[in-house]
This record gives structure tokens, C-alpha cells and sequence, in this order.
């Protein structure tokens, strides 16, 4: 009914018409241009291949949406080195960063020690981390991938859970397992996990630890300690690439204690071989109203901590009188 035809013309501000096999696509010519483009991209997905036809469904088409980049300015120029930098073969195809700041923060796992990628929810930092961590074992860079996140509720208690150690972190690590998955294959993944190739452990057990040859990945790092991060980041030893992400508004930590991520960045920010990558709500490549919740909440958020600082004024304002008057009151009686 053609759903996607709707979909491309809400998103992509054109009217779409079309008679047989011709499209007519009416709007300015900067989006006319890229939704030209994604048309014939889309119609190339569907191509039969080995008698087997893809349907376009409602992921690919917000992903091919997003490709097709800013449509208000001049499309962003992409550096075509990037799209060679990671290529995972899946069922899905080839992963590749789907916008600047995604190729920034490839770029930066590739180059860097120690990469941080800091953002919102649903922006691919664990998913790319993933990605080049696979890409690594694949070219045999590394002799192992490391999965590692802390064991935080999220904001509810769980109470005792049964099982051996991979089963009560697994809930936790569940993200990487899925991404894994996807990649390399559920078969191939359980054999290099028997293997020890691929190892899952808690943050709690990296102590006293040296990690020589691998690609260690810290997911949901805001809910880590100051101490508990200081302890990861000294665990990587030679040939080792490590990749810290973390979204620091969504902080599970008990009141009043501080986030090892917020520390981190403030300490790090100048050390020669550790990169910083931060993501905004436009870099989200997950359903579109995603995107839209999270630029809700950080509104709402700025709201709230400007009236906060207004009442502070004010306070401040009414102690201030509050004191003089007082000075003038003693001043007088004396």
C-alpha cells in the first residue's frame, strides 16, 4: 500500500509519484537528488539473487534514509577510505559507520589504545565496537575478544540469581552476545567462547589481570565507579585495543556516588593514545522516533536545570537583601 513511498516522502520533505516502473519525485533539488539516489539503492536490494528476492523492511529503509545524509545543507563528505575500514561479512551484509561521527569513531578504535565512545542510546557504539573487535580477531591482529560490563540493576532489584558465573552476567552482556551473533553466527560464536577466544566476565573479575593480544570492550561504562575504571584501563597490556562505551544520562549508580565515565573524561581528555568520541541525537540509526525521545529528554532536562538555576539566583538574591538588611538593622541600633 505503498507504506515506504509514504515513509520516503514524510522523512525526506518530496512528493513521490510514480506509473509502471517510472518515479517522479517533486521537491527541492538537493533532496530530489538523494531521494533519487535511494530509490535506485533500495530497488537494488530487491534484485533476485540465487532465485531469492529481499523484501524491504521498515529497518532498511530508515538505515537507506539515514544514508542519504542531511538534505537541508550539502550532503556530508564522506572520506571513501572509511568504507573499507570495517568489513564484517553477515547475513546482513557489510557493516560500515553510517555517518561522520560513526567513521570518527572507527577511525579512532582503529588508531587509538584506548577509545571512549560517549552517547546517546541507539547511536552503534557498541555495535561498531563489536564490529571492529571482530575485524581484528578476523585478521588475526588479536588472539582474543574480551566483553566485560558491571553488574548494575537498572534501577530495579533482581534479588539472587542462579546459575554459574556466564549465567548470571549473560542478562547483563546480552547486547554483545546479539551483536556477536549477527556477525560471526551463533555456532561459530559458542566454539570460540569454548575456545576462550571470546571471553565474557564481569568487571569485578579484570583485577589483578594483564590483557596482552586482545580487544577488551567495557559496555555501559557510566555505571562503572571512579576506582573500577581506574582498575580497567591499567589491565591492558601489549597489542591490546580497548574500546569504553557509555551514555552518561542514563547513570544507575547509587545517589552520590560519581560515575567512573564522567571521571574519566575529565582526566583523560589530554592523554596521547586515548580518543573521545561524542554522540548527539542525530547520530541515532535506530527507529526515527528514538531520536525524537531523546531530543524530548534533553530539552526537558534543559528546562529543568535553567529554572533550577533561576531559583538559585533568586536565593542567592533574597539572602543578599536578607543580609544587608540585617547589616543596616545593626548598623542603626548601634
Amino acid at each position: 500500500m505503498d507504506d515506504n513511498l509514504k515513509t520516503i516522502e514524510r522523512r525526506m520533505g518530496v512528493e513521490v509519484s510514480y506509473r509502471s516502473h517510472e518515479f517522479k519525485v517533486t521537491g527541492k533539488s538537493l533532496n530530489t537528488a538523494a531521494v533519487k539516489k535511494l530509490l535506485i539503492d533500495l530497488y537494488l536490494e530487491t534484485e533476485i539473487v540465487k532465485g531469492k528476492s529481499t523484501t524491504i523492511t521498515a529497518k532498511m529503509l530508515h538505515l537507506a534514509i539515514v544514508d542519504a545524509g542531511p538534505l537541508e545543507a550539502e550532503p556530508s563528505k564522506v572520506d571513501a577510505k572509511y568504507d573499507d575500514m570495517v568489513t564484517i561479512k553477515t547475513k546482513r551484509g557489510i557493516i560500515k559507520p553510517r555517518n561522520e561521527n560513526q567513521q570518527s569513531y572507527v577511525q579512532n578504535v582503529i588508531t587509538n589504545d584506548i577509545s571512549f565512545g560517549v552517547g546517546v542510546a541507539g547511536t552503534g557504539k557498541t555495535y561498531l565496537a563489536v564490529a571492529c573487535a571482530v575485524d581484528a580477531l578476523e585478521r588475526q591482529e588479536i588472539r582474543r575478544i574480551l566483553l566485560t560490563r558491571p553488574a548494575v540493576e537498572a534501577g530495579e532489584k533482581l534479588g539472587f540469581l542462579p546459575g554459574d558465573l556466564s549465567q548470571k552476567v549473560d542478562p547483563y552482556l546480552r547486547p554483545l552476545y546479539d551483536a556477536l551473533f549477527e556477525m560471526l553466527g551463533f555456532e561459530k560464536v559458542e566454539k570460540l567462547i569454548e575456545r576462550n577466544v571470546i571471553e565474557v566476565a564481569p568487571l569485578a573479575y579484570m583485577r589483578g589481570r594483564t590483557l596482552n593480544d586482545a580487544f577488551i570492550i567495557l559496555d555501559e561504562s557510566q555505571n562503572t565507579t571512579v576506582e573500577q575504571m581506574k582498575m580497567f584501563l591499567t589491565r591492558i597490556g601489549f597489542n591490546s585495543r580497548a574500546v569504553i562505551t557509555g551514555d552518561i544520562t542514563q547513570v544507575d549508580l547509587p545517589r552520590g556516588q560519581k560515575s567512573g565515565l564522567r571521571h574519566a573524561i575529565e582526566v583523560l581528555v589530554d592523554i596521547p593514545g586515548v580518543s573521545f568520541n561524542f554522540f548527539q541525537s542525530k547520530d541515532v540509526v535506530r527507529h526515527p522516533v528514538v531520536a525524537h525521545i531523546v531530543e524530548a529528554y534533553e530539552a526537558y532536562e534543559q528546562k529543568e536545570n535553567r529554572l533550577k538555576a533561576e531559583k538559585q539566583q533568586v536565593r542567592e538574591q533574597q539572602q543578599k537583601t536578607e543580609a544587608l538588611a540585617r547589616a543596616s538593622e545593626s548598623k542603626n541600633g548601634e
